[in-house]
């Protein structure tokens, strides 16, 4: 299925589905391109979203999407969202409106770990228990780095080689931590409260 981007409310993306095969009158998969003429469409978080070309695609920045390979006869079908709001860098989820910095980032990347942000509070009095949320923050007795404290630092490789500088790194790999061993930030923060560990 084709991709297409839409600038939304508060500069968020949305990412949706556009046409797929045969979504097209008079379309045919005989006729469509193959899947690699059909790119996903990209966020590049410098810049605006991208979207590459394709059948169906609405251009971004502007265009109609009934000009785009459905033929002089057919009526617009307008892009319907099939994915989450992926919100501009600094711009909060709803439930996130109170962080900031690295508290904000934290909060934003739950719905892509399968949380609610109604997970954040437990988050955030875990964090800040456990490095304040600093990103350099090292234990100088265990070792522990990181936003996480994750002993040895260097298992949050697997997120990325930047683990040591990069706060989204850090906390990618702590909520993926939390979500395998607790289940969810309140699982995780109830731990910590029993056994001062986590």
């Amino acid at each position: 299925m084709a991709r297409t981007a839409v600038l939304g409310a508060a500069g968020a993306v949305v990412i949706g589905a556009a046409f797929g095969l045969g979504d097209v009158p008079g379309q045919s998969e005989a006729t469509t391109p193959d899947s690699t003429a059909l790119d996903a469409v990209f966020h590049d978080r410098s810049g605006p979203a991208v979207a590459r070309g394709g059948i169906g695609r609405a251009p971004v920045g502007g265009g109609s999407s009934a000009s785009m390979a459905q033929g002089p006869s057919a009526s617009p079908t307008p892009v319907q969202p099939t994915q989450a709001v992926v919100p501009a860098p600094g711009t909060p989820l709803a439930g996130c409106e109170s962080y900031s910095g690295n508290r904000l980032l934290g909060c934003n990347l739950l719905p892509g770990h399968g949380f609610g942000t109604d997970q954040m509070d437990s988050l955030e009095r875990l964090w800040t228990r456990e490095s304040g949320w600093d990103h350099t923050a090292e234990n100088p007795h265990s070792g522990a780095y990181g936003i996480p404290q994750a002993l040895p630092g260097d298992k949050m490789a697997t997120h990325g080689d930047d683990w040591r500088t990069n706060p989204e790194t850090q906390i990618r790999w702590g909520l993926d931590y939390i979500k395998n061993r607790y289940g969810n930030p309140d699982g995780a923060w109830a731990f910590f409260q029993a056994n001062g560990w986590y």
